[in-house]
């Protein structure tokens, strides 16, 4: 019984030697520390993977396949809601034009990410589903999945409403660029000091946000049930 209380008496000297030493050293990690690093390391790999993305398909690791000729089953399997028919597709990108014509549209998964962190601050939790600040479309046809899978988690976490499309391609396209793109993130209104733009392409924009609100809203209600 001795013997027991004095191993275990050893142990814990130990273990609390280990401890200050590592507290001395500056080495001590909160959880919130491990939290925010494994977060990071989350986005890091998108990036990664994006960037390999971006590639010319000879060059490139990672097999996009293109979502107006393969079948349904080369989207990734999360791809709820999706705008399936022409005429959602067209005012999707429709929108996603004006918004990069009006300069309230982030490209890419390192930029939404970024500005859905920021969204957290300027937003409360329960605001208004029906008025979103912005809108993320993301595209389905993308291997590996890794690459948006937790776009969609961002989004409902912040309460940001979300569509998918088939092609990355296209999305790509109208967003004003000619590579492919993962995902975008229409904003509502421009950040920033300065509210550039001719008021008949704010008008315009300010439509077809509406318009594509009530689309996402739809859908989503859809897939709800």
């Amino acid at each position: 019984m001795a013997k027991d209380i004095a191993e275990k008496k050893l142990k814990k000297e130990k273990k609390d030697k280990k401890e200050k030493r590592a507290e001395s050293d500056g080495v001590t990690k909160s959880k919130k520390d491990k939290k925010e690093k494994k977060v990071n390391a989350d986005v890091d790999m998108a990036d990664a993977l994006e960037a390999e993305l971006e590639k010319a398909p000879e060059e490139s690791m990672v097999n996009v396949v293109d979502g107006d000729e393969e079948p349904r089953g080369a989207l990734v399997p999360f791809a709820f809601p999706l705008a399936d028919n022409d005429k959602e597709v067209k005012k999707i990108l429709k929108t996603v034009k004006k918004s990069a014509k009006t300069k309230t549209l982030r490209r890419g998964v390192k930029e939404v990410v970024k500005a859905l962190r920021k969204s957290a601050a300027s937003a409360p939790a329960s605001s208004d589903i029906s008025n979103p600040a912005a809108v993320v479309v993301i595209a389905a046809d993308i291997s590996p999945m890794d690459v948006i899978s937790h776009i969609p988690v961002l989004c409902e976490d912040h309460n940001i409403p979300y569509i998918y499309i088939k092609s990355r391609a296209q999305l790509g396209e109208a967003s004003a660029t000619k590579r492919p793109t993962s995902v975008v993130m229409i904003a509502k209104e421009r950040q920033g000091k300065k509210k550039e733009g001719k008021d008949e392409d704010v008008a315009e924009f300010a439509e077809v946000y509406g318009d594509l609100v009530k689309l996402v809203g739809k859908a989503s209600k859809s897939v709800r049930k």
